[in-house]
């Protein structure tokens, strides 16, 4: 797909800014903090410094493979007596293993999610309903003053039908891949969506 608009970013300055990049760049990242956001959002609000936090994150960790490993390579070093009381709320561990606890926690539920995407697809599928996407253009500060484009300013899109394909991209690293989804996303806009081949940075709704 041919582009207009931006094709020839960096002739009059847009590259000065650092923060202007390629959508497919821009897309990746927008993915990443979508994801971390999945993570958090969905995990246990309560701290592991309270009996029902304490507890929470111990039963996931003794029931989820893997959690073993990941409390080890936190630091835990207790025996399974001790490990069965945390998980029971009999016993509460010293601050250190609580902190080293959360650690193997969030290290455990990142990792699977990671490894597991369809949770990731489908939260950003919505049921086919999908997802929105803000596109912010390019800082034009530092244009020059002839180049410069009056007309950009921020577009929202919803998009679907793509997530899949980009959640598969991002975790492989493949620029290529979520470059041909980023000008599909434009595509959707109007006749100036080469303009928004080169954006400053992407917001999802998820």
């Amino acid at each position: 797909m041919s582009t207009d608009g931006w094709k020839n970013f960096g002739e009059y300055g847009a590259d000065r800014d650092p923060g202007n990049v390629h959508g497919n760049v821009a897309l990746g990242r927008a993915l990443e903090n979508a994801l971390e956001r999945l993570i958090i959002d969905g995990g246990i609000k309560s701290p592991a410094s309270t009996r029902r936090g304490l507890v929470a994150r111990m039963r996931y960790l003794t029931t989820t493979q893997g959690g073993y490993q990941a409390l080890a390579e936190a630091g835990i070093t207790a025996t399974r007596p001790t490990i069965r009381a945390w998980t029971r709320g009999t016993q509460h561990p010293r601050p250190e293993n609580q902190e080293a606890i959360d650690t193997a926690y969030w290290n455990l539920r990142a990792a699977n999610l990671r490894f597991n995407p369809g949770a990731f697809k489908q939260h950003l599928n919505r049921g086919g309903r999908g997802t929105q996407v803000e596109i912010h253009p390019i800082d034009q500060s530092l244009v020059d003053d002839n180049a410069r484009r009056d007309n950009l300013e921020g577009r929202r899109v919803q998009v679907h039908y793509v997530w899949d394909a980009a959640v598969d991209a991002m975790f492989a690293a493949d620029l290529a891949e979520l470059e041909r989804i980023w000008d599909d996303i434009i595509a959707e806009l109007d006749s100036d969506w080469g303009a928004y081949t080169y954006v400053s940075s992407i917001g999802l709704g998820a």
